[in-house]
């Protein structure tokens, strides 16, 4: 993932507290569990064991024209091990995890602002939220994320939001390599800034893998005032990662 604000948290003098948690993180991150500075979660995938080639573009995205002319931030879009993380079967299928640990009605309050995020992201390409969890291509939940110490610092910063992935294969389906998401949403976060974490993270999780430096695109790097809805260059940048090749969706050569 991608967060979008980072605020500091007090410091705490136990220096025994800070050793072993430095110990930890440090293991974490010697065995791939630790999503670091970018939040996007790297997977030990040898490129080689993949073939690496573009789906027809969506139909969605295949008719969307700028004409506007803005640009895109395609430069900053990073390719993971197995491609650019690019779904070819939808509508890509969406799970809200209902919260629990807030009353009936803030419950409600916060589903319908994440459903508004994928309402908008539906238009240029097909989502659908289900109930089940085991079908979901991409999950939800109202969740504080894990603490970040960035390098050279020993103070963990609070995240509002962090969206991960990982990767899997199903030899009953002739062995095609998958993905699924899952997007950790700070109880921090309310109304037009839940939305705009929603919305920023969704745009992550369906294939901007990475940020734009303007305000006024969803995917800025950092949080503003005023969220940015979906830009121009946002489905611009999409669309352009949709025409880049990957190894999602196809057979795996190698197992992992």
């Amino acid at each position: 993932m991608g967060n979008i604000t980072q605020k500091p948290i007090y410091k705490i003098r136990n220096k025994l507290f800070w050793r072993r948690l430095l110990t930890v993180l440090t293991l974490f991150i010697s065995i791939g569990l630790l999503v670091i500075l970018t939040n996007f979660q790297t997977n030990a995938i040898t490129q080689n064991s993949y073939q690496q080639k573009p789906h027809p573009l969506p139909s969605t995205l295949e008719k969307w024209q700028d004409k506007t002319n803005s640009g895109d931030y395609f430069d900053n879009i990073q390719p993971t091990k197995v491609g650019y993380l690019i779904w070819s079967s939808f509508p890509v299928k969406v799970k809200i995890e209902t919260p629990t640990r807030i009353s009936e009605k803030q419950s409600q309050v916060w589903v319908n602002n994440v459903l508004q995020t994928i309402q908008e992201w539906n238009v240029y390409l097909p989502l659908q939220v289900v109930e089940n969890s085991e079908v979901a291509d991409i999950t939800i939940v109202r969740k504080s994320p894990p603490l970040q110490i960035e390098p050279g610092s020993k103070i963990p910063r609070a995240r509002s939001a962090l969206t991960t992935y990982e990767l899997y294969n199903q030899n009953n389906q002739n062995n095609i390599l998958f993905h699924r998401f899952t997007i950790l949403l700070s109880p921090s976060q309310t109304g037009e800034h839940l939305q705009a974490a929603a919305r920023h993270e969704l745009g992550h999780a369906l294939g901007i893998w990475g940020h734009s430096p303007l305000q006024t695109d969803a995917l800025y790097f950092s949080q503003v005032r005023k969220p940015a809805s979906i830009s121009s260059r946002d489905v611009n940048t999409l669309k352009k990662v949709y025409e880049q090749s990957t190894s999602l969706g196809w057979t795996v050569v190698e197992k992992l």
